[in-house]
């Protein structure tokens, strides 16, 4: 049997280090660190599962209720097209009458008749369309701009009787879009007629059954009002771009669009640059997200923004319900202090004073009236009072009244006895004394300054003034030598010719001076 060691022998073999302690505890400590990093490593990766396996379970829902309603939408769209077609039919068939009629009894008429209340506005508009006159309604419509709030709600009407609405509508604005056809001078801009009969046009090509998801248009309508609008982008291209083109055609060219239902993907750039170029027009945030920019909204709004146009961009925020991100009352208070610079700006033009206090208060006004008018529209009077606005804008108006008044010429009472002309270009002799016998009227202003003329010498010593002047002479020239006019004998009566009167001539004496004599204030009776 073998023999057990000493413990003291034991102790001599085996010395352990405190080095190698440390060196263990380090170890378990790094493998437990590991372990934890591992463990939340594995934990982060589960819940990051679990997040997208329920994201995914909800788009997997999300896409079948989807599915569901186009499903749905695609059912109900074929089984309304037997109503949808049986209303068309019936809606046709009852138009060709009327048109029809229509003709018959106004077959004479050549619709160029003066219209002299509503009533008679709607009848001849519905008797261009009942009997598809395009050109005659376009001619017709175009000159009642006067009549324009009252048309909005009369054009829908009329162009319902139409046989072919869309057809005729393109018909009627070819005139003038996508290529205006009168000429190098074309006169008022029409751009407004456009617009006009575009939007009236969308109630009237409504499927009556399923709403606007379909319009009526007929596939070669349909067609053609892609080709103008394929037209109207050359001819952007053409002119150098979104920058040289008119806001009436800018206008014209995206009602077109969204009208007939033919907005493109591949033109939402196009789309935007256009809007963003006429923002200040009413109808423009509407039209965006008819355009499919909804999206893009935040981002124009910013530009909008960065390009001083804050008031524009109020009236975005509202339509696409963005108020909370873009607050309007500080894009107010931004947009009149901008204002405000340009017209600092303007008066510190040195040439022309006068005009830039008018072109800065007008400046001014302007900023102040759209301002309060977008307060009273969204209803911001609680957190914007306007009556401060209000008194600035009556200040402005005052300023102006004054001025105006100030420039007004003050009327003078004609003289019948003035001179009309000089022909002569020197001093006109006086006007001849009125019915009073010493009564002096002279017919020319306050005596000026007394200026020497570079081209003369130093003139002789001043002459004394004589008692009596000299007679009024047959012509406008004085005699050949100055002085002898002034003899002291009274020179002898004339026939015919009025009384003298007592004058007073200046130092220089006679009209042989190059200076013009001291004549009084002319009082006319």
């Amino acid at each position: 049997m073998g023999s057990i060691p000493d413990p003291g022998e034991l102790s001599e073999l085996t010395q352990p280090s405190f080095d190698e302690f440390q060196r263990q505890t380090s170890l378990m400590t790094s493998c437990t660190l590991l372990w934890k990093e591992l463990s939340d490593h594995f934990s982060s990766l589960e819940e990051d599962l679990k997040h997208k396996s329920e994201a995914l379970k909800g788009k997997m829902r999300t896409l079948d209720t989807a599915t569901s309603d186009s499903l749905r939408l695609l059912d109900r769209r074929e089984t309304s097209l037997d109503a949808t077609l049986q209303i068309a039919l019936r809606t046709l068939d009852t138009r060709r009458t009327a048109a029809l009629s229509s003709f018959l009894d106004d077959h004479a008429d050549d619709g160029g008749g003066e219209v002299d209340d509503a009533t008679g506005l709607v009848l001849k508009l519905k008797s261009f369309c009942l009997r598809m006159d395009a050109f005659g309604f376009w001619t017709f419509l175009s000159a009642k701009k006067k009549e324009l709030d009252g048309l909005r709600a009369e054009v829908p009407v009329a162009l319902a009787e139409c046989v072919d609405p869309a057809k005729f509508v393109l018909e009627a604005i070819s005139e003038v879009f996508p290529v205006d056809k009168r000429g190098e001078k074309p006169g008022h801009d029409l751009g407004w007629a456009c617009v006009l009969v575009l939007e009236s046009l969308i109630p009237v090509v409504v499927d009556p059954v399923i709403g606007k998801s379909r319009l009526l248009v007929t596939p070669t309508v349909k067609e053609q009002a892609t080709e103008i609008a394929e037209t109207w982008k050359a001819i952007l291209e053409e002119r150098g771009g979104v920058e040289n083109v008119k806001t009436p055609d800018v206008h014209t060219f995206l009602q077109h669009v969204v009208t007939f239902g033919i907005v493109k993907n591949e033109d939402l750039d196009l789309y935007r640059k256009l809007v963003i170029a006429s923002a200040w027009r009413k109808q423009m945030p509407k039209l965006a997200l008819s355009l499919g920019l909804t999206q893009q909204m935040p981002d124009m709004i910013e530009e909008l923004i960065s390009k001083g146009q804050q008031l524009d961009a109020v009236h975005f925020t509202y339509e696409v319900g963005l108020v909370d991100k873009f607050p309007p009352v500080p894009l107010l208070k931004s947009f009149l202090k901008d204002a405000k610079k340009v017209a600092a700006s303007i008066l510190e033009d040195p040439n022309n004073a006068g005009r830039a206090a008018y072109l800065a208060a007008r400046k001014e006004q302007s900023a102040l009236r759209a301002v309060i008018k977008c307060i009273e529209e969204y209803k911001l009077e609680a957190d914007f009072p306007p009556e401060n606005l209000k008194k600035r804008l009556e200040q402005l108006e005052k300023v102006k009244t004054v001025k105006t008044e100030k420039r007004k010429p003050v009327a003078v009472p004609a003289n019948k006895r003035t001179r009309a002309s000089n022909s002569n270009g020197g001093p006109m002799p006086p006007a001849k004394a009125g019915r009073l016998t010493n009564a002096y009227v002279s017919s020319f202003p306050a005596a000026p300054t007394f200026v020497r003329s570079p081209s003369h010498g130093q003139y002789p010593a001043a002459l004394p003034p004589y008692p009596s002047p000299p007679h009024m002479y047959g012509s406008r020239s004085p005699p050949a030598n100055p002085y002898a006019a002034y003899s002291p004998e009274p020179a002898p009566a004339i026939a015919g010719s009025y009384p003298a009167a007592p004058m007073n001539y200046p130092a220089y004496g006679g009209y042989g001076n190059v200076l013009a004599p001291t004549y009084q204030q002319a009082y006319y009776r």
